[in-house]
């Protein structure tokens, strides 16, 4: 098989999880401000390291997608 056929699918695949995943925390976090203003900036500090932890997934499989293809 094509080895572009590997790698459009490591990064696809790679990158369904962190964008439901994103997109979940964001909903979340939104919702809990939404109920708790008060305690926004710590729901805020947590929710971006949540999105940090979620999109270094989605570099993971981009660095695998790389080196099936250069490799």
């Amino acid at each position: 098989m094509d080895k572009n056929l590997f790698v459009a699918l490591a990064i696809a695949i790679g990158a369904i999880g962190p964008a439901i995943a994103i997109g979940m925390i964001g909903a979340s976090g939104l919702n809990a401000i939404g109920r708790n203003p008060e305690a926004a900036p710590k729901i805020q500090t947590a929710m971006i390291l949540a999105i940090a932890f979620a999109e270094a997934v989605a570099i993971y499989a981009l660095v695998v997608a790389l080196i099936i293809k250069f490799v």
